[in-house]
């Protein structure tokens, strides 16, 4: 195999060997991320957390305060490169899915330990908001990642639930 024949097959061969790298990094740490979340999930599972504004029957809350949960979760390159593929043809990305999902999960677990550690029983009128964190690209398009934030208000209870 000449030099130029070497150099051509590297030079083709890098961009498939970086998303292949990109790969397998971004998804072993997407499922740790995932592990670490169905855990502190069980810890919860227990917590009473509602969309509700209107308090459940027989709940007599002594004080009240607003919790908050925050996520930032950024995309690897090889969802980066699928979505901007996929974006050429339109439809569902389905790359970003798994992203959102975990960045919900974590500012939900993030809002909960924040009520936990302050002494509440309970989370009601949770709400959820969603932002593009960055562009992923000097033209202005592509999404770098994005943040997540719960909110609700805790209550503490006169006679909690069990």
């Amino acid at each position: 195999m000449s030099f130029e024949s070497y150099m051509n097959v590297l030079r083709f061969s890098s961009p498939i060997l970086l998303l292949l790298v990109t790969y397998l990094i971004g998804h072993g740490i997407e499922r740790r991320h995932l592990a670490r979340l169905r855990a502190r999930e069980v810890a919860h599972q227990r917590f009473p957390v509602t969309t509700f504004a209107v308090l459940p029957a027989g709940w007599q809350p002594t004080s009240s305060s607003m919790v908050s949960g925050s996520v930032v979760i950024s995309l690897d390159y090889f969802k980066r490169f699928i979505a901007s593929l996929r974006g050429l043809i339109g439809g569902r990305i389905r790359s970003y899915e798994p992203l959102l999902d975990r960045a919900r999960r974590e500012a939900l677990l993030r809002m909960i330990e924040d009520a936990r550690r302050r002494g509440f029983h309970a989370v009601v009128n949770t709400r959820l908001e969603t932002s593009r964190l960055a562009n992923a690209r000097k033209d202005g398009k592509g999404t770098s990642g994005v943040e997540m934030l719960a909110y609700g208000t805790a209550l503490r209870l006169h006679d909690p639930p069990a």
